[in-house]
């Protein structure tokens, strides 16, 4: 086996944001100040905006894109690296949201700058009581509608709310209409891409007075304008050590695990990535062996032998491609 071929820990970016709080570091000890406004927690990632670090290993010290190109096949699967090459095709983030993100909207494949969209899922680790979700719209609504209520700053009243707990899971498809409301940590699973259009932002200011930018020109081309409600996610909560489908897609598969006992990865078309979102295991592929506790992420190379996850009371999000 190659040394550039084992399971991966990183160290996460951390980015601090207007809306952002400290639960990131209160709960899973990410930051080193009380005090940050740290929103996101880009666990691992391949952007020019932020490269995910490698913990571990041989391969300790090397951004994520290094890791790759050590050896691209082995680390994405032959089947991934045909379609996306030498670059890692999903974005893996915690966000903290303090109060409430912009409502905003990201494009697809097709309409963004860059040619790579952003369809993205959430799954809630945290909620505040009667924290929300604002995902769609609760009305149909014309293009002129949509125009006149950002002028006159009634958006909100036409989208549509969602009281969350943690476990719920949703769906946000390019071009739906989107906010994470304050109170709500998630995990983010998405393309990598941080392309965003801003439609509303409360008239907020930031911490030097002035109101952030929005795109309401761009979102206006890319918005899914139907009411459509299949964002909610369900999948059986009462199951253990058996993969449960939360969301499979074009872009990213995402499985829910809980376990109580032994548990075995093996998958050669394609790397899997472990989210865990409550408890603590432990990891080995008989060479390399680790823990991981809540709010921490693990990368298998598709050409990595069986890794076992051994664990007496753990949740994990398995994704791969």
């Amino acid at each position: 086996m190659s040394t550039s071929i084992y399971p991966m820990t990183f160290d996460p970016v951390l980015k601090e944001k207007i809306w952002g709080g400290q639960k990131l570091n209160a709960i899973f000890s990410k930051g080193t100040s009380a005090t940050a406004k740290v929103g996101e927690s880009w666990e691992i990632a391949d952007l020019k905006e932020g490269q995910s670090t490698v913990k571990n290993g041989a391969l300790a010290g090397k951004s994520l894109h290094e890791a790759i190109v050590a050896n691209p096949e082995g680390l994405l699967g032959t089947k991934v690296h045909d379609v996306f090459g030498p670059h890692f095709p999903l974005l893996i983030k915690f966000i903290d949201a303090a109060s409430d993100l912009s409502i905003q909207v990201h494009p697809t494949d097709e309409t963004s700058p860059t040619g790579v969209g952003k369809t993205e899922m959430w799954y809630i680790m945290q909620a505040d009581e009667g924290a929300k979700l604002t995902v769609g719209f609760n009305q149909k609504i014309t293009k002129e509608e949509y125009d006149e209520r950002i002028d006159n700053l009634t958006i909100e009243e036409v989208m549509d709310q969602h009281v969350v707990n943690e476990g719920d899971a949703f769906f946000i498809n390019a071009g739906r209409i989107h906010a994470i409301g304050g109170g709500v940590l998630l995990a983010e699973i998405q393309q990598t891409s941080d392309v965003t259009y801003r439609v509303y932002d409360y008239n907020r200011k930031d911490d030097d007075g002035n109101l952030r930018d929005l795109h309401v020109k761009e979102s206006r081309e890319v918005l899914d304008f139907e009411t459509t409600q299949d964002f909610k996610l369900d999948y059986d909560r009462s199951v253990t050590n058996k993969p449960q489908v939360v969301k499979h897609h074009t872009y990213f598969k995402t499985e829910w695990v809980n376990l109580t006992e032994a548990y075995e990865v093996s998958r050669k078309d394609s790397f899997t990535i472990i989210i865990v979102v409550s408890g603590a295991l432990e990891f080995s592929d008989g060479s390399t062996t680790g823990n991981l506790s809540a709010g921490e992420t693990l990368l298998i190379p598709a050409a990595n032998e069986a890794v076992s996850l051994k664990a007496d009371s753990c949740e994990i999000l398995e994704v791969y491609l």
